[in-house]
């Protein structure tokens, strides 16, 4: 119940969000009618429009995105063409013609002939149409139940939660409609209610369309300032984030009560979703227990891997207890099933749990991808590191924590590892390029004319030479807040990088249609100096979200100008890597 209370506040707190401010015009052009017949069918079909969508997102994925991504163009296309009417009354009539002498043969059929339920029919489609514009930015609450539905799997509950919101907004639209009433009652004392304020309202509503049109309303409107309504929301969230334990989560407790396993060791049983096999408490006890922080695109997490699998291997009949932590960066890497994918590909067949909502990795208070936490035979954690290196001394560590827990000396050679691709170590004395993000929020050195536009489509033109470490886009990109994507047949990415390896996250935007390029470096073909992914002429194709060797410079390491075009539309890029 604590849940519904938080969501039905948070929607009332919309109110207050820059994010409504595109809909408003919409909801108060239906202030002039009979709130039951105007105002109620408009917030009733936004309000289960919004859940519908919504609760398809949770349910389908990436797909559900796609299809709402089109219903907010005929949504958009009816909002305008709704404003146009009320400033053109000649088309209003043109307009509502048939929908007139359709409710007149319904009403007849009906026995009585009245115009009521068009004018209701028309105020649930402008709802519904409403709806589909307000889903994609209804904030961070609804961010994180649709994330809570990622984990504990889409149901009822979160389908009701998402109506919950919406019922909070709508609560606080009707408000605002029935305030707007009051005040265009006061106004027509002086100024009658006549074609002159519906055309008013009618350029309300299509400059609010134009807004949306135009992307400002995830742009300018989101930067507007809304310190008080954040803080609020932050709250709320917060409340979300601790609240009650889903059904699931408290069987998978059941087994596994706090005082079973000190803290942190304990969070790993408060989540519900595991790879491979998945650990009893009792497994844990007494034992060494070693928990790496991982996530599959991570570069670095990758050249971890064979150190981590070697020691799960080698020591495992003496005590080691091995668990990833997969945490994720970007929202492709929350699927389970391209975790599980991955975790076959990479040969990772220790128990690895799926901690998409940060849980383990505050109970740790991790800071970095990836990490490694020592935990002896008592259960307390004894050494951590973070990032990559050290592997001979993390070795001793574990036969040291051994050696505790059985009395005895266990010692041994370190494991030799044999490393190939992505998961080989980095040349680090030429390694001077660094991560590099292609989404805006955590963009860097980007050369292209122009800079970056967020969130909308832009032709890109790359630069004819670029300075060491800078890079461009050619061609027509989106470029989101996680990643940019191709919208036209053919684009390029161009970086001029000092490293032996370079690595690209991919993927495609729809599943099971891959999406081919051709890698060139100093404008040839790569030759010898091909990645994992890429043949000797540079030819390669994006199957699945991951990261791509794309360069491995066979011979001395020097600065080269890389260059990536795509032969078919619709590739995301996420962030470069480096080697």
């Amino acid at each position: 119940m604590t849940l519904f209370v938080l969501a039905y506040l948070a929607g009332l707190l919309t109110i207050a969000s820059p994010c409504i401010l595109p809909i408003l015009p919409f909801v108060l052009a239906r202030a002039d009618q009979p709130f039951r017949r105007g105002s109620l069918p408009l917030l009733a079909g936004l309000v289960l429009t919004f859940a519908a969508v919504t609760t398809l997102a949770a349910v389908a994925g990436g797909w559900a995105v796609e299809v709402n991504r089109h219903g907010r163009t005929v949504a958009l296309a009816v909002m305008t063409l709704f404003g146009l009417a009320m400033l053109f009354p000649a088309l209003a009539d043109r307009m509502m013609a048939p929908v007139a002498s359709l409710g007149s043969r319904l009403a007849d059929l009906a026995g009585a002939r009245t115009n009521n339920d068009a004018t209701t029919g028309a105020s649930l489609l402008l709802g519904v149409a409403t709806g589909l514009l307000w889903a994609p930015c209804a904030g961070p609450v609804m961010g994180l139940i649709l994330t809570a539905a990622a984990l504990r799997g889409p149901g009822v509950e979160t389908s009701l939660l998402l109506l919950t919101y919406g019922l909070g907004a709508a609560t606080s639209l009707g408000a605002g409609v029935l305030f707007g009433r009051r005040l265009l009652a006061l106004v027509s004392r002086s100024w009658r209610w006549d074609d002159g304020v519906r055309r008013v309202l009618g350029a309300a509503v299509v400059a609010g369309a134009a807004i949306v049109w135009l992307g400002a309303d995830t742009g300018l409107l989101t930067r507007l300032s809304a310190t008080g309504t954040n803080v609020l929301e932050q709250g709320l969230i917060a409340g979300l984030r601790h609240g009650p334990v889903p059904a699931m989560a408290r069987a998978a407790e059941s087994t596994a009560p706090s005082s079973a396993l000190p803290s942190p060791l304990n969070s790993l049983f408060e989540m519900r979703h595991w790879l491979n096999t998945q650990p009893r408490p009792e497994d844990l006890r007494g034992k060494v227990v070693l928990v790496n922080f991982w996530t599959y695109s991570c570069i670095n997490c990758l050249r971890t891997l064979p150190h981590v699998r070697a020691w799960a291997e080698n020591y495992r009949d003496r005590g080691l207890v091995v668990i990833g932590v997969h945490t994720p960066e970007f929202a492709f890497e929350k699927d389970a099933a391209n975790v599980l994918k991955a975790s076959v590909a990479l040969g990772v067949s220790y128990p690895v749990v799926i901690d998409n909502d940060f849980a383990i990795w505050r109970a740790f208070d991790n800071q970095a991808w990836p990490a490694i936490y020592f935990i002896g035979a008592d259960g307390r954690v004894r050494h951590h590191t973070l990032g990559e290196g050290g592997y001979d001394q993390s070795e001793r560590l574990i036969q040291q924590l051994l050696s505790e827990a059985h009395g005895a000396p266990i010692a041994g050679d370190i494991a030799a590892i044999r490393a190939e691709g992505a998961q080989a170590a980095a040349d680090e004395g030429n390694l001077r390029s660094s991560e590099t993000y292609i989404g805006y929020r955590q963009v860097e050195n980007f050369a292209s004319p122009g800079g970056i536009r967020q969130d909308v489509p832009n032709l890109y033109r790359a630069m004819p030479e670029l300075p060491l470490n800078r890079w461009s886009l050619a061609g027509d990109w989106t470029v989101g807040g996680e990643f940019a994507t191709l919208n036209g047949t053919s684009g390029n990415i161009t970086y001029r990088f000092h490293a032996r390896d370079l690595h690209l996250v991919l993927g495609p935007s729809t599943h099971g249609q891959p999406v081919r390029f051709r890698v060139r470096i100093d404008g040839a073909p790569p030759g010898t100096d091909h990645g994992f992914d890429v043949d000797a002429q540079g030819w390669g194709s994006v199957r699945e979200e991951r990261l791509y060797q794309l360069v491995r410079q066979a011979g001395p390491v020097f600065e080269r100008a890389f260059e990536i075009e795509f032969l078919d539309p619709g590739v995301r890029a996420y962030a470069f890597t480096f080697g």
